[in-house]
C-alpha cells in the first residue's frame, strides 16, 4: 500500500523563515495576481516581473505593488517564484537567469518545466513548488475571507538545507497552510496534473459528454433533451461529488439512478477504457506528451489551433449556447467570473 502524504498546517510553518526575504513574483495571471496580493498582505516584500508593455503593469500597480521586467525584479530577489504560463518559462527563465544568486529560491506553482528538463537551475539555488489546488481568484477571496486554500508542497533542490521550511511558510504566507498543504514530489505533481487533465477531468469528461450527446441525437432524440441529459446536468452531479465524494453523490440521486449508474457504468467505461488511459498515462511518465507538446509550441501551435476550432464547432455548442440564452441566470454574472483573470505572458 502507497505510504499517505504528510499534511502541514499553520502551526508547521515558521514565517521568520520568510518575512525579511524579498519575493518576486513573475507574471500576474490567474494565480500570479493571487499569490502578490495575499503575499504583500501578510508583510512579505513583493515585486511584480512583467515584460514591457504587458496589459497587466497597470493592474499590479493600482492593487499597490512595485513592478518591473522579470530581469529587475529577480535582481533583488531572495524568491524567485515563477508564474507565468508553462509554454513561456523557459523564455523567462533565460532572462532572469543570470540574476540568481547562490542561496536563493526559484519557487513553481507545476512542475511542467523542471519534471521534464526544460529548466535547468543552478545546484547553489533551492528549488521548491507550492501549488494552490485552485484558479487564483479564489486563492485570493479565500484569503480575504480568512480562508484557507489547499496546496501542495514540493522540493526538488534543497541547497541552502532549508528549502522545506521556507516553502511552508510562503504557503503560510498566500493562506494556504491554513486548509493544509499536501507534501509531494515534482514529478508526482506534474504526471498525475497531466494524467488528471487528460483522462478525465478535461479531455476524459469532455469526450463521454459528446459522445453521449452524440448518441442520444443519432438515436432520434432532440438536442436540447441530449444537452440537458448529458451536459446540463454534469454540474449538479459533480457538485455532490466535490461536496460529499463519490459515496455522497449515490446517496443525493435517486434509486432508480444509483442502480442504473452502479450496473451501466462499467459497461461504457470498461476495461479498455482504463486500458487506454494506462498508455495516456505512460505517455505522461516516458515524456512522450511533453516532447509533442513542445514541439507544437515551437511549430506555431497549428494542431491545437485546428483542435481548438474543431471543438468550438461541434454543434453541443451552438446548441448550448442557445438553450442558456433562455434562462435567466444566464443574464447574471457571477462573482467567479467577474473575477476571472487571465494568465499573463
Amino acid at each position: 500500500m502507497t505510504e499517505e502524504a504528510t499534511i502541514y498546517y499553520d502551526e508547521d510553518a515558521q514565517r521568520s523563515q520568510i518575512e525579511d526575504k524579498t519575493v518576486a513574483v513573475l507574471g500576474y495571471g490567474s494565480q500570479g495576481h493571487a499569490h502578490a496580493q495575499n503575499l504583500a498582505d501578510s508583510g512579505i516584500d513583493v515585486r511584480v516581473g512583467l515584460k514591457e508593455g504587458s496589459a497587466s503593469r497597470e493592474a499590479a500597480r493600482e492593487d499597490g505593488l512595485e513592478v518591473g521586467t522579470p530581469k529587475e525584479v529577480a535582481a533583488g530577489a531572495d524568491i524567485v517564484s515563477v508564474l507565468v504560463p508553462d509554454t513561456i518559462q523557459p523564455t523567462v527563465y533565460e532572462q532572469i537567469e543570470e540574476e540568481l544568486e547562490p542561496g536563493n529560491t526559484l519557487q513553481f506553482a507545476h512542475g511542467f518545466n523542471i519534471h521534464y528538463n526544460q529548466i535547468n537551475p543552478p545546484e547553489d539555488v533551492d528549488v521548491t513548488m507550492i501549488a494552490p489546488k485552485t484558479p487564483g481568484h479564489l486563492l485570493r477571496r479565500n484569503y480575504e475571507n480568512d480562508q484557507g486554500t489547499p496546496a501542495l508542497l514540493a522540493i526538488y533542490q534543497d541547497a541552502t538545507g532549508e528549502a522545506k521550511e521556507e516553502a511552508l511558510a510562503y504557503g503560510q504566507a498566500i493562506g494556504c497552510t491554513r486548509a493544509g498543504v499536501v507534501e509531494t514530489t515534482f514529478r508526482e505533481e506534474t504526471e498525475t496534473d497531466l494524467f488528471g487533465e487528460q483522462a478525465v477531468l478535461c479531455g476524459g469528461i469532455a469526450s463521454l459528454i459528446k459522445q453521449g450527446y452524440e448518441t442520444l441525437v443519432d438515436a432520434g432524440y432532440s438536442p436540447q433533451m441530449a444537452y440537458f441529459e448529458c451536459l446540463n446536468e454534469m454540474k449538479l452531479i459533480v457538485d455532490l461529488m466535490y461536496e460529499d465524494g463519490l459515496g455522497g453523490m449515490w446517496d443525493s440521486v435517486s434509486d432508480t439512478a444509483e442502480y442504473g449508474g452502479l450496473t451501466q457504468g462499467d459497461v461504457v467505461i470498461d476495461e479498455h477504457a482504463r486500458e487506454n488511459m494506462e498508455e495516456v498515462l505512460e505517455a505522461v511518465q516516458d515524456g512522450t506528451f511533453a516532447r509533442e507538446w513542445i514541439a507544437e509550441n515551437q511549430a506555431g501551435r497549428p494542431s491545437y489551433t485546428q483542435l481548438r476550432q474543431a471543438e468550438k464547432n461541434h454543434e453541443i455548442e451552438a446548441v448550448g449556447a442557445e438553450l442558456r440564452a433562455l434562462f435567466a441566470w444566464a443574464d447574471e454574472e457571477t462573482e467567479d467570473e467577474q473575477e476571472k483573470v487571465t494568465a499573463d505572458d
